[in-house]
């Protein structure tokens, strides 16, 4: 049996839905689909978000030839032979360009990878590739360098994952349109929710529910429960999932370990998953800790990292450990303060340009320009020596955004900034 999540895929790019930081009527992207002018590009996030069926769209859209296969069961020998198709249709009377997507690209090796440079650069093929790997680490430097360009998928939200679950209950053609399935706004709602992000994961459920629900049966929120073997508690009220998270986040700035592991207990009793709460965390270890104890945000995504791979119910004692960590340290958040002070002053008064003595000076003519000149290197000077570095209107008014607490490690920080502060005051006389 097809999977829903199959049945349903989009063949149309304006049934397209999600990924609209870059896929929207009138954006380059989407422009460069319906001129036919789309070139090779590399697709990458997480599972679920829509990679292999934009694929498939714009193989559509470019009315070319299009070969669809998977990096894990693929070997060197059929690429060879895909690549050499390609070719003959390339040189053909024709001259026709091959769509090649090839799903979890990041499986292949150098040698396979580099199998791909000669078509792409030829125009023998177009190249899309996708994976759920960061392309920057696992694919070639040789590859990377001749897509168009490399776009990042993110979760769908929780409403984009809704549009799509009603059309499939409304689809009379490849949904349940026909079967007039009744359901509750709050049950479906709650399936959205609780997929993660993953449209796939949510399809399947649905499709999991509505073939064995019994005739005459309401999908209702007690069925998502049991389809998804998790507790909605958490879904009951939009406000209810936002409340806990402020209170775990207050309660660790707080310095309170007890409310804090006792809101994270409700998180986790509720149904909440390991990515949301394991995404609060990593945002409180930098907002609420950061300079105080700057090891905090690596401790806590290893935590975080070790909740996703192991799962519940033992992800709970990774998050346990960063929950206690945090509220048990020492906070800081002066390093955030002297970020949205800089942005404040960026978007508000006219900023001089960057020093010249510090602009690159790496090119032929650079120093025809006043370039890099007079740059002092500060490790020729035993690691510190007194240089502007602000722009000059900002340097001569004394500015200053990052001002350290006394708290934790910060101290120590602010005792050597301090110390600096005071060589370039004797300088400066």
């Amino acid at each position: 049996m097809i999977p829903l999540s199959t049945k349903m895929r989009p063949t149309k790019l304006e049934d397209f839905v999600g990924q609209k930081h870059f896929m929207y009527e009138g954006s380059l992207f989407y422009n460069s689909i319906r001129n036919k002018s789309f070139e090779s590009a590399i697709f990458f996030g997480p599972s679920g978000t829509g990679k292999t069926t934009l694929a498939r769209i714009i193989a559509g859209e470019l009315d070319g030839s299009f070969v669809e296969i998977n990096a894990s069961t693929t070997g060197t020998k059929e690429l060879k032979e895909i690549l050499k198709n390609a070719a003959d249709r390339f040189n053909g009377l024709l001259q026709e360009t091959t769509v090649l997507y090839v799903d979890e690209v990041h499986r292949w090796n150098k040698l396979q990878q580099d199998s791909l440079l000669k078509a792409i650069e030829d125009g023998v093929i177009k190249f899309i590739g996708s994976t759920t790997e960061n392309p920057y680490f696992s694919i070639n430097n040789a590859i990377l360098s001749r897509v168009r360009n490399i776009y990042e998928f993110k979760r769908l939200s929780a409403d984009e994952i809704l549009i799509i679950l009603k059309r499939t209950l409304a689809d009379s053609e490849k949904g349940f349109g026909g079967l007039n399935v009744r359901y509750d706004e709050e049950a479906l709602r709650t399936l959205a929710a609780m997929a993660g992000g993953d449209c796939r994961v949510a399809l399947d459920a649905l499709g999991f529910i509505v073939d064995n629900l019994e005739e005459g049966s309401v999908l209702n929120r007690e069925i998502v429960a049991e389809a998804m073997q998790k507790q909605t508690t958490f879904y009951d009220k939009e406000e209810d999932k936002y409340n806990l998270l402020s209170a775990l986040q207050k309660s660790v700035r707080g310095s309170d370990p007890d409310a804090a592991i006792h809101y994270l207990a409700r998180l986790i009793d509720g149904g909440a998953d390991e990515m949301m709460i394991g995404r609060r965390l990593m945002v409180m270890a930098s907002e609420d800790i950061g300079m105080a104890y700057p090891n905090a945000i690596s401790i806590v995504t290893s935590c975080v990292q070790a909740a996703q791979m192991i799962g519940f119910p033992e992800a709970q004692i990774p998050l346990a450990h960063a929950v206690i960590l945090m509220a048990s340290c020492p906070k800081s958040n002066r390093a955030n303060e002297a970020l949205n002070a800089a942005l404040s002053d960026i978007h508000s008064r006219k900023i001089d340009d960057v020093p010249a003595h510090l602009m690159d000076s790496h090119y032929g003519g650079a120093k025809d320009l006043g370039r890099g000149i007079g740059y002092k290197y500060p490790h020729a000077y035993g690691g510190y020596v007194t240089q502007q570095y602000l722009p000059d209107d900002l340097y001569k008014e004394g500015v200053r955004y990052y001002e350290p607490s006394s708290n934790g490690s910060e101290a120590a920080f602010k005792k050597y900034l301090e110390e600096l502060r005071e060589i370039d005051r004797k300088n400066r006389k």
